[in-house]
């Protein structure tokens, strides 16, 4: 299990559901199966991941977040493996801003000195983790930054997003604005992102691209 350094940084699962009904719904029996496969991962038992997910705080997407999300999803379907670069471009910043602050206080680095980038898949899981020794985000962060979009410049990305003619000027276009992360509802039913900021506690930021919710990580 790959899973967020202790100490800083960001850990994204991204978890896709294969064995799909021609409708899209799936059976209880389904969903508990897959829980307790993702629950197994984590360490933790389907009683307690219930539990978690039932004591976290629970928020509603920014309007502009929930179009934009099904802009992209709608105009991406065909370029799914986006969803990778982006990720792996966000993580990279991360890195880079623990590093440029290392440089006027080294002690920003003391618990977790070796930056990287990892990638692991379970493929019997269908489960991709992302993780990096980056900056990582508050639970303040976490709301802001996954939750919403920057006010300035909305309605001309927006419409611009709207306007795009082929999948790579999107493409373009998420990596300039900055909201690459978004794409990797492509290929996820539920994507969870496990923080460590060094002024802050461990928390866990999870959705299913109808909503999203924060709970600090047991």
């Amino acid at each position: 299990e790959t899973r967020a350094n202790p100490s800083k940084g960001d850990s994204i699962k991204v978890e896709e559901n294969f064995v799909k009904s021609k409708d899209g719904s799936k059976t209880d029996d389904e969903v508990v199966s897959r829980e307790e496969e993702a629950i197994s991962l984590d360490g933790l038992n389907v009683a307690q991941i219930k539990e978690l997910r039932e004591k976290s705080e629970k928020f509603a997407f920014q309007a502009e977040v929930n179009r934009m999300m099904k802009l992209i999803i709608n105009s991406l379907y065909k370029n799914k493996e986006i969803f990778l670069r982006e990720i792996i471009s966000n993580a990279s910043d991360a890195l880079d801003k623990i590093r440029f602050m290392s440089v006027t206080d080294a002690s920003v680095l003391e618990t977790a000195p070796d930056l990287n980038i990892k990638i692991k898949a379970d493929k019997d899981q269908k489960l991709l983790r992302i993780t990096d020794t980056g900056i990582g985000m508050t639970k303040q962060d976490l709301v802001k930054n996954l939750g919403t979009i920057a006010k300035s410049g909305t309605s001309e990305f927006l419409k611009r997003l709207s306007d795009s003619k082929s999948s790579s000027e999107l493409s373009d276009l998420i990596g300039q604005f900055g909201v690459g992360f978004y794409s990797s509802f492509l290929v996820a039913d539920r994507v969870t992102v496990v923080s460590k900021h060094n002024d802050d506690d461990q928390y866990v930021w999870e959705s299913d691209a109808n909503s999203f919710s924060v709970i600090k990580d047991p």
